[in-house]
This record gives structure tokens, C-alpha cells and sequence, in this order.
């Protein structure tokens, strides 16, 4: 029973049918970079080529993904998801033919690439404002944990599925796995059945994105968090840059790597079901207390300590960041207006898509003027003091959880706020 009740979101149908989609989708995104990686690798060999590639999907991610919060607010969600999979099962497709016909030039992967991108771009905004449209508002948050603990699974399981097929019948039949699995879950989106808000008023493309940054500095508490991921996805970026290096160097090479790797996989998994459990008083006061968590990692890589050690710093801090995780979208689907929640996610999204590559751009020039250990204790440092600087804030700590009504018995009608 008490598992019943933590599975709750589960029974209404549509998040059922989004939960679905999204599981298997998931599994196809830990298939992409391995496939993407190595398919580079056989048809040039140059890390140039796989860099220029790599950044070929990142650019339109950020340059379009306000456009895609603009009409994720305009459009319904469900449809622009659908059509964002459906480009998405293209492109996918697409680099499995001219992979396997031997076809395929840099040029060609790197136009596919930007496509799949700009998929997307629309559909992370999308789908951050469909979720309260699929359950009652007191299972927000368990939806939110279940969709976390699918992705985290998904990046568990993924790799190792692509690596197998990368080394057994080549990169391109990676990439037409990864395209059934957008066409998948393009099924499930289409079965969905969410009422269509009525839009009182049309305005221009650049007033609605005016609208919703508003949203966003109208309510410290959500400039403060966005400002916040932009500076933790900076400082995080040393750990991946570095990890493997050090490995390599003091902790027995890319096996030893792997493990922390996977073990940062099953803390994720840990803490995402932790999240169906545990509602904090105050959500974003502790979440960023538990994303601080993960400057545990790189602070015991300086040093370094042994494997073991790292792997359950990293399953710790992952688990406390994918619970954290949660908190964070579920407060921003309870308090968002329903008409502007996905403009606010686009300009969520849009600090972490900007400053992820900047930290990563900065970790060459920081290991030459710092050495590798500094630069590692001064991204553990940076991650703690920003937490515990921004969850002391009494605008974050003013955040409290709502007391909502209970669950509705099954029969009742649904309100799905837009």
C-alpha cells in the first residue's frame, strides 16, 4: 500500500502515457552521444571534428530555446512535444542511413546534429509545463521523481546498451535505435488528451518573452535559483573535464573511472526515489543545501582519495542533486502561472545550456595557471559557498511548500491549469 501510494501519479492517465514515452525516450538519449562519439571517431578521427559536432547540437539548444518557451506557452504542449519528437525520429533515422550506406560526411552529421538539437530546444520547456497539466497538484512531485528516476536509469543503462552496439554492428545502428525510441514516444504523446486552454489575447513573439522575464524577476526566489544553476554548472564542469585524468593518473585508469561514474548513476537513481517519499518544508532552502552536496566529489579527487571513497562522495552528491532536482520543478509548477510556466523553464534551461560549456572552456586555463588539485578544490569551494550563501536567503527560505488538498478520489473531475 504504501508503495501504491508513492506510484500515485501513475494512476492518472495521462502522466501515465507521458511517463511512458518519456521512459523509453530517456533510454534513447543515453544512447546518442556514445553513438555520436563514435561515429565521428570512425568517419574521421579528429577531435576537432567531434568538438564541432558536439557544439553542431549545443548552439540551437541555446539560441532557440526561448522560442521554444514562447510557443510552448502559445501552442498546446502535448502537440509541440509531438512534432519536436517527430523531427527528433528524423534526424535520428536520417544518420542511421548515411551511416550504414557510407555516406555520411563531418558536414552532413554536423547539419543532422544541429536538427536534433532544435528539437530540443522546444520540446525541455514543453514538457517542464505539461506535467501539472497531467496530474493533480498533489502529486506534482512525485511526478517529477519519477520522471527523474526513468532519466537516471535511462543514463545507466544507455551507455552500456550503445556500447554494445557501437562495438558489435557499428554506430548507425545505435542511431536508428535511438530514432524508434522518439517515434515511441511520440505514440504515447499522441494518445494524450489534455484540454486546450482558450488564449484571451494574442501579442507579439518579443512581448511574450518580455512577459516572461518578467516572471522570472518578479519572483526573487526564481532569478535567485536560475542565477544559482548558472554559477553550479560552471563550477561543476572541472569534475568532468578532470576525473578522467585523474584516474588515469593516480586511481588505476578508466575502470576506476566507470565505477565512480556508475555509482554517481545509482545515488541519482536513490535519490529520485527519495523524492517520491520526502516533500521538505522549505523545498529550495534544502535543495540547495543538497546540490552543495556535490562539491564532496571533487574536493576528494584533489587529494585524491581512493576509488571508493570518490564513488560513494559522487553516489552521495548525485543522489542529494537528482532529489534536489525535483524540489526545484516542482516548486516552479506549483507558484508558475500555468500560461507562463514554460517562458520561465526556457529561461531555466537557458543558464545551464550558456555556462555548462563556458565552465568547460575554462578548465584548460585554469589547470595552467592553478595546477589540476587547486582547480578541482576551487570548483568544491565555489559549489559550497554558493549554496550555503543562497539558501540562507530569507526569499528562499520564505518559499514553504503549499498545503494542498489531499488526493482526489479517481472519479472526480480534473482541473488541468494551462
Amino acid at each position: 500500500m504504501r508503495l501504491k501510494s508513492r506510484l500515485g501519479a501513475l494512476r492518472d492517465r495521462e502522466f501515465r502515457l507521458l511517463w511512458a514515452g518519456q521512459a523509453v525516450s530517456a533510454f534513447g538519449d543515453g544512447l546518442f552521444p556514445i553513438a555520436l562519439a563514435f561515429a565521428v571517431v570512425e568517419l574521421t578521427g579528429e577531435p576537432e571534428d567531434l568538438g564541432l559536432v558536439f557544439m553542431a547540437v549545443l548552439i540551437p539548444r541555446v539560441v532557440l530555446v526561448l522560442a521554444g518557451g514562447v510557443w510552448a506557452d502559445r501552442l498546446p504542449r502535448q502537440r509541440l512535444m509531438l512534432a519536436a519528437d517527430v523531427l527528433r525520429c528524423a534526424t535520428q533515422a536520417a544518420t542511421a542511413v548515411v551511416l550504414l550506406t557510407g555516406s555520411a560526411g563531418i558536414w552532413s552529421l554536423v547539419a543532422l546534429a544541429a536538427l536534433y538539437g532544435a528539437g530540443d530546444a522546444f520540446f525541455a520547456p514543453a514538457v517542464t509545463g505539461l506535467v501539472p497539466q497531467t496530474v493533480h497538484a498533489p502529486r506534482i512531485q512525485q511526478a517529477n521523481a519519477l520522471l527523474s528516476l526513468t532519466r537516471s536509469a535511462s543514463f545507466l543503462a544507455g551507455p552500456a546498451v550503445a556500447g554494445i552496439l557501437v562495438a558489435t554492428v557499428g554506430p548507425g545502428w545505435a542511431f536508428a535505435a535511438d530514432a524508434v525510441t522518439f517515434a515511441v514516444s511520440a505514440v504515447f504523446l499522441a494518445q494524450m488528451r489534455i484540454p486546450r486552454a482558450v488564449r484571451t489575447g494574442q501579442t507579439s513573439f518579443v512581448a511574450e518573452l518580455r512577459a516572461g522575464w518578467r516572471e522570472v524577476t518578479g519572483r526573487t526566489w526564481v532569478w535567485t535559483g536560475i542565477a544559482y544553476f548558472s554559477i553550479w554548472n560552471l563550477a561543476i564542469a572541472p569534475l568532468f573535464v578532470l576525473g578522467p585524468f585523474v584516474a588515469e593518473q593516480s586511481l588505476g585508469g578508466a575502470s576506476s573511472w566507470g565505477a565512480i561514474v556508475t555509482c554517481a548513476g545509482i545515488g541519482s537513481l536513490v535519490g529520485a526515489a527519495a523524492a517520491l517519499r520526502f516533500t521538505p518544508r522549505r523545498p529550495l532552502a534544502t535543495g540547495f543545501l543538497l546540490f552543495g552536496v556535490c562539491a564532496l566529489e571533487p574536493a576528494l579527487l584533489a587529494r585524491p582519495f581512493p576509488t571508493a571513497v570518490v564513488a560513494v562522495a559522487a553516489a552521495i552528491g548525485f543522489g542529494a542533486a537528482a532529489f534536489a532536482g525535483a524540489l526545484w520543478f516542482t516548486t516552479l509548477q506549483e507558484r508558475i502561472p500555468g500560461e507562463s510556466i514554460s517562458r520561465v523553464s526556457a529561461y531555466d534551461w537557458m543558464g545551464s545550456l550558456v555556462f555548462k560549456p563556458a565552465g568547460y572552456a575554462l578548465v584548460g586555463s585554469l589547470v595552467t595557471a592553478l595546477g589540476t588539485r587547486s582547480t578541482l578544490l576551487l570548483s568544491a569551494s565555489v559549489i559550497v559557498v554558493a549554496s550555503l550563501i543562497v539558501s540562507s536567503l530569507a526569499g528562499i527560505r520564505a518559499v514553504e511548500r503549499p498545503e494542498l488538498p489531499g488526493e482526489m478520489p479517481e472519479t472526480a473531475d480534473r482541473l488541468f491549469p494551462t
